[in-house]
């Protein structure tokens, strides 16, 4: 079977414009619309009129040619484009943090809007999906728990205990992102429903509820490196005899984990070609750096080891790039078992890949590349924390070696 990885005639047109409004219009105003948090004692987890005016502007621009829910793949909405597609432009969309909301393909809205659009009622369809295939809400979801090893799902304990029509909901969720946010108006909810006497994959139910449901408190912003990520934020929740409707549950009783997992491969995907586009601004900061700074009578470039640092950087993004459009091809195929350990690959390739060239960056910069001056600090601090997200590195190891020996046994 022929395996393309390449830009198709259908996708080049496409790829190009989100490349010149990424280029010549988003990267600047990402950096103002960053500046703008908190500014003047406002609410940082709420936009000011100068952070709705940037966004809104841009996002009108992207509608207007067309550039708008790519991430809906192999769907009759939106473009129906390919994973191998998509996975193009999450790599230039994934330049800065506001990138993927200028074309609404944010995390972790795409995914939550995967699981309703796949498996959500048609209110919940009316309700949440419609609102945000427009960008007019947002939304968070909430797996992970304080109290337990959350890499391993089927620990997780948070409790929904069915009461004649009503799920009652009791615990505590943290890192839950995007649930700071003022627009946040629905989570996709992971739960156990079910006792230990259950098969371990069948304990657990996802549900889609609102957000400014009775009993909910936010206890806390949950910091990466001392920053709060304002506005999205990743929150520590907590559920205190939350009631929801019995049509909160999402495609039945213990069936958490498939739902999950459909929501989580494409999802890794994305963030891995996102990795890939950070990694790609950081070495063109560096190239740019090498060759306008002098020290000790020489351009930068020319001192030390910096030529072989420059093309192991190079190398680097190029092998992680044909490793995530092989892993988004094998999405493509339709069968998401043998799709899965390359996307483990991916996972753990990816950031690291992109963590060692952000750091060459900060150190060609030297103190200016751990200050505001430059955006790698807050990159490093992305991708860092994007070993964790979706799963940590040992257990995308761990899948991936499975794979491997499961064919000598």
């Amino acid at each position: 079977m022929t395996m393309n990885l390449g830009v198709t005639e259908r996708l080049q047109p496409i790829l190009s414009k989100v490349t010149k409004l990424m280029r010549e219009e988003v990267l600047d105003a990402d950096v103002e619309f960053h500046q703008q948090i908190g500014k003047d004692g406002a609410d940082r987890w709420d936009m000011n009129p100068r952070q709705v005016e940037i966004l809104e502007s841009l996002q009108a621009k992207a509608k207007d040619q067309g550039l708008w829910n790519f991430w809906l793949t192999d769907s009759d909405n939106g473009y129906g484009l390919t994973t191998v597609e998509y996975a193009h432009l999450a790599e230039q969309m994934g330049w800065c943090v506001l990138g993927p909301q200028v074309f609404n393909c944010s995390a972790p809205d795409t995914g939550n809007m995967e699981v309703l659009e796949r498996y959500g009622t048609e209110e919940h369809k009316e309700k949440w999906l419609k609102p945000l295939l427009e960008s007019k809400i947002r939304s968070a979801y909430l797996m992970t728990e304080p109290d337990v090893a959350s890499s391993d799902a089927t620990n997780l304990n948070f409790s929904a205990v069915l009461e004649g029509d009503e799920y009652v909901l009791n615990g505590e969720k943290y890192w839950s992102s995007g649930a700071g946010d003022k627009r946040c108006e629905v989570y996709i909810l992971m739960a156990k429903t079910a006792g230990d006497e259950a098969p371990r994959h069948a304990r657990h139910s996802m549900f889609a509820m609102a957000a400014d449901t009775p009993g909910i408190e936010i206890l806390r912003a949950m910091t990466v490196f001392g920053h709060d990520d304002a506005p999205h934020g990743h929150m520590h929740i907590k559920f205190d005899n939350v009631r929801i409707p019995k049509s909160a549950l999402l495609l039945g009783e213990g069936r958490g984990f498939e739902v999950s997992q459909g929501r989580l491969g494409p999802g890794r995907i994305h963030h891995c070609m996102r990795a890939i586009g950070q990694a790609e601004r950081a070495l063109e900061l560096m190239c740019k750096r090498s060759m306008s700074r002098t020290a000790f009578g020489k351009p930068l470039a020319k001192l030390g080891g910096n030529y072989d640092i420059i093309a192991d950087c190079r190398i680097g993004i190029e092998q992680a790039r044909l490793l995530c459009l092989k892993a988004a091809w094998m999405m493509d195929q339709g069968d998401p078992s043998a799709a899965a350990p390359w996307i483990s690959q991916i996972k753990v390739v990816a950031p690291n890949m992109a963590l060692k060239v952000i750091d060459e960056a900060i150190q060609m910069f030297g103190g200016t590349g751990i200050s505001q001056d430059t955006p790698l600090a807050e990159m490093y601090a992305q991708m860092r924390t994007l070993r964790f997200a979706d799963g940590p590195d040992a257990v995308h190891r761990m899948q991936v070696a499975r794979k491997e020996l499961s064919q000598y046994r």
